[in-house]
């Protein structure tokens, strides 16, 4: 007997029975939760390694939606995005937020309740305060060495 299938045509809670490199495309990007997270520029310190998030978007981030507007494309105005894929995680967990379900699924951990595969509502993670939507500032108009007062914590 098959799994039930939810609204979002996958298998209900994929994530706890498959490898984050056995997922299809359709469950890898519906793992993002989108919080926007991963579009904010970051700061690492030099001698420590430690990545602080920044409220400086990207300048493709949609700060209503907390999604990149030209996803698919993005690497024409943005060559240096990173596109995680489970083959490069290992490399990039120290950028990556804290509450990214990429990182809590690859350490085994489980998703919050907000993440909208759980609450099937994808606003929940905004209602639940774990986006940046309305929190964000353009990297066009923040001058780079203005960054650090743009730092935001994130929960441990």
């Amino acid at each position: 007997m098959s799994d039930p299938i939810d609204r979002t045509g996958l298998a209900p809670r994929f994530w706890e029975r498959k490898r984050l490199d056995q997922l299809s495309t359709a469950e890898w990007e519906a793992l993002c939760d989108g919080c926007g997270k991963c579009c904010l520029n970051k700061l690492e310190d030099e001698d420590s390694g430690e990545v602080a998030l920044t409220r400086v978007a990207c300048r493709l981030l949609d700060d209503a939606s907390c999604r990149c507007a030209h996803y698919d494309i993005r690497h024409q105005f943005v060559p240096d995005c990173i596109v995680l894929r489970p083959g490069n995680i290992e490399d990039n967990l120290y950028w990556m937020p804290a509450t990214c379900a990429y990182q809590l699924v690859h350490e085994g951990r489980p998703l919050y309740d907000w993440h909208p595969l759980i609450s099937g509502d994808p606003e929940t993670v905004h209602r639940a305060g774990a986006s940046v939507r309305g929190q964000t500032v353009s990297e066009f108009d923040t001058p780079e060495e203005d960054w650090e007062e743009h730092i935001i914590e994130e929960p441990t």
